[in-house]
């Protein structure tokens, strides 16, 4: 299978059946893929949403369920765990990230070949957020750029490719998904910038707030940087 789509989700009861029939109708003739929701202790219908499009006769859905919420990065990390497809596709389940945009990313990832290590990340230049927002995003991508080098201008976009064996190589902690990457980078892998569409939200709320985002980015965003100073990169010599 080439592409795993890896959704985490938690309280997206309404976005479940738009968001899925957006992905099936923008990558059924594309690629062969699966859809890994993974329901992240929601509390409302998501759940029961998912096995109903199965029942339905939805064959792309892989549901997983955490018992109680463990986070975004978290979520991630199990549907890449549980992932058949030689390419992971993240995507946030608010709707905001347009699955229309995933078949130009995915040009992009086709382009390195097998084995390579790289990050196809969306960047969303036309943002549908309030401008203090925007402004909030602006200056943390602008200081989190200059201080980690990771050449990406939008990393909270959350539509990125990365291999799944590329996903296996970073470490992992919480808000990883923040990160992707820089630590990409630090393993020499490449990264490459597509422009995306960015929608308001249709259903739910979201579940980060300024306060939030800050707290654990500032901390985290030094603990990336100490993480790139401490990296060594064997070559192999395989004899024959």
């Amino acid at each position: 299978m080439e592409v795993s789509i890896v959704i985490p989700a938690k309280n997206e009861e309404g976005n479940v059946e738009p968001l899925i029939t957006e992905i099936v109708a923008a990558l059924e003739n594309v690629a062969e893929f699966e859809i890994i929701y993974v329901d992240d202790g929601s509390t409302d219908g998501t759940y029961g949403e998912l096995q109903r499009l199965i029942n339905t006769g939805n064959r792309f859905i892989r549901p997983v369920r955490h018992r109680f919420s463990v986070g975004q990065s978290t979520a991630i990390m199990t549907g890449v765990h549980d992932a058949r497809g030689e390419l992971i596709v993240t995507l946030d389940a608010d709707g905001q990230n347009d699955p229309a945009d995933v078949p130009a990313l995915l040009a992009a990832a086709r382009k390195f070949p097998a084995g390579t290590d790289f990050c196809i990340a969306g960047y969303r230049k036309n943002r549908k957020d309030t401008p203090w927002k925007r402004f909030q995003s602006r200056v943390a991508n602008n200081i989190r750029s200059r201080i980690l080098g990771d050449g990406t201008p939008d990393t909270g976009c959350g539509l990125k490719i990365v291999p799944r064996a590329t996903f296996m190589k970073l470490p992992y902690f919480d808000h990883i998904h923040r990160f992707i990457p820089a630590l990409v980078r630090r393993i020499n892998g490449e990264i490459v910038v597509v422009e995306v569409n960015h929608r308001d939200r249709q259903s739910g709320v979201s579940k980060y707030n300024m306060l939030g985002r800050l707290g654990v980015g500032i901390v985290d965003m030094f603990g990336v940087m100490w993480l790139q100073h401490r990296v060594k990169l064997a070559e192999r010599i395989d004899e024959q």
